[in-house]
């Protein structure tokens, strides 16, 4: 569909997703390789379903560059949380689908004046869905730097000479199209048409002589003709039988089709797609917070501090808030020297949720998003990696220990001071001394960058590695150490976590063994 170059005279509008151009030119399809383990993956999918015919992945695949960048975003996404804009730009949105499906069926069309006729009707609705939506933002309460800087170019764009002239000859087509009066005579199979003169309207003369039978209302009886958007070549004969008695109207609107295809603005269009992924994670936000879980607009800076309240993961949300069950949240925080969070504790207690939900946040954030929590204190990361345990792979030729060690070198090698690692359960294919051995090595390296990580493991010695690291334990009720309360606390390893898996691991736990002993 072409569009055509911006309107002269406008105001300087780029983007209302990208502050800084540069970020748009890094747009891309190709999801990062941590969003499965992260399960990135499914919260993307989630937020960009019901919006399927827009391409807005792309936009969830991009991380922002800077600060002013995320800044931005947020400004934008506080207007579109505001009733008056959201429903504004829905209507807006809603009018906008129209106007392209009615170009893709002008395109698709055979015969050329069926072609014509839907595409001025996509004209017309474009001048109304764009005045609309002008007027109404000017009324709104905006206050971010993309919707006013957008709302000032839209007020530009309705008043110029070249939108006006659009609307003002579309306007015209319609009201001569109007005046377009002929009969058709149906003989067997012959089809005569004419054009209509001026006469007697005989049905008015037919009510009149049944009125005097009327005794009351009765049911309707009338049927409504589904519109076909296609004319056969019956119809299409005939359109252009009607064409030869007004030459003049109906050469005007091929005229008209011929030579504005471009009558799309450039920047209308592009808002029209951008905007939507506003309008996505406002409606996925909307459905959590349904279930009583919160999102805050996080401060992201470039400084070294991590805090976060109440935080989740907003995969596990989504599954489980459909199926009204409890969302266990989360807090944390990195102050001073500290860059590792060392998580110990049982077996399916929450580690591995609360590893992901540190990578969702700070992921999120760069977004220019809302994050799942009541208030976060982010770091301005640079790039992300992740390690979690794989399934060997026989094309590779290697076995499932030395994949884990060719991961995690590729990942140290690349990783920057200003990078976040997320380690979860490596070397669980070795003995306990190869994998403390190991592991120490890597948090070697890990302090050494001053990288900020959260380190899954069943090793308690790691959690007091160094100054750098902090040890956090998934619970258990105090009561019944077999029930966890999948609250994630600042708490030095107690010790009990490996020992505790390996006994549920060789089936030697109390319980097991006395149900061995009770058969």
């Amino acid at each position: 569909m072409a569009v055509e170059s911006r309107t002269q005279g406008t105001e300087d509008f780029e983007s209302i997703l990208f502050a800084n151009p540069a970020d748009r030119l890094n747009t891309n399809a190709t999801m990062p390789e941590f969003f499965v383990d992260l399960n990135l993956d499914q919260i993307v999918d989630a937020i960009t379903l019901p919006k399927k015919s827009y391409d807005l992945k792309k936009f969830f695949f991009t991380p922002l560059s800077g600060l002013d960048s995320i800044s931005y975003r947020q400004e934008v996404m506080r207007d579109i949380e505001k009733e008056e804009v959201l429903a504004a730009i829905d209507a807006f949105a809603e009018k906008m689908a129209r106007v392209k499906r009615y170009l893709k069926m002008s395109d698709e069309l055979y015969y050329r004046y069926n072609k014509a006729g839907w595409f001025l009707e996509a004209v017309l609705l474009y001048g109304e869905a764009v005045s609309e939506l002008a007027e109404r933002l000017s009324g709104a309460p905006i206050d971010s730097r993309g919707m006013r800087e957008f709302e000032k170019y839209l007020s530009q764009y309705i008043h110029s000479d070249g939108f006006s002239a659009l609307i003002e000859e579309a306007r015209a087509i319609k009201a001569d199209l109007g005046t377009v009066r002929y009969c058709i005579r149906i003989k067997e199979s012959s089809v005569r048409v004419s054009k209509c003169e001026p006469g007697e309207d005989y049905s008015v003369e037919v009510v009149k002589a049944f009125e005097r039978f009327k005794q009351g209302d009765v049911k309707d009886y009338t049927v409504k003709i589904f519109q076909r958007t296609g004319m056969n070549h019956v119809e299409a004969r005939i359109a252009e039988c009607v064409a030869k008695f007004y030459p003049e109207i109906f050469s005007h609107l091929e005229q008209f089709y011929l030579e504005r295809t471009d009558f799309l603005d450039s920047t209308i269009d592009t808002f029209d797609e951008e905007v939507q992924f506003y309008m996505a994670y406002v409606e996925f936000m909307r459905e959590i917070r349904r279930s009583g879980l919160e999102f805050c607009y996080p401060e992201v800076s470039t400084k070294k501090e991590i805090e976060v309240s109440d935080a989740y993961d907003l995969a596990l949300a989504k599954r489980l808030s459909a199926r009204g069950m409890k969302v266990v949240t989360n807090d944390f925080y990195l102050h001073g020297k500290e860059r590792t969070i060392v998580v110990t504790g049982p077996n399916q207690g929450g580690k591995t949720t609360f590893a992901r939900t540190f990578g969702q946040l700070h992921y999120l954030a760069r977004l220019g998003c809302p994050v799942p929590g009541t208030s976060a204190r982010l770091f301005l990361y640079d790039r992300m990696f992740t390690h979690f345990e794989k399934e060997e792979d026989i094309a590779t030729m290697r076995g499932k220990l030395e994949d884990d060690l060719i991961r995690i070198r590729e990942i140290l090698d690349q990783a920057t001071s200003n990078s976040i690692i997320i380690v979860n359960e490596a070397f669980s294919s070795t003995t306990l001394q190869d994998a403390i051995f190991l592991s120490k090595k890597i948090m070697e390296k890990i302090d050494q960058l001053d990288l900020f990580c959260v380190f899954v493991t069943f090793i308690d010695e790691l959690a007091s590695f160094s100054e750098k690291t902090v040890s956090m334990i998934s619970t258990v009720m105090p009561d019944d150490p077999s029930r966890r309360t999948y609250k994630i606390v600042r708490k030095p390893a107690d010790g009990l976590a490996y020992a505790i898996s390996i006994a549920e691991k060789h089936r030697l736990t109390f319980a097991q063994i006395k149900e061995r002993m009770e058969r």
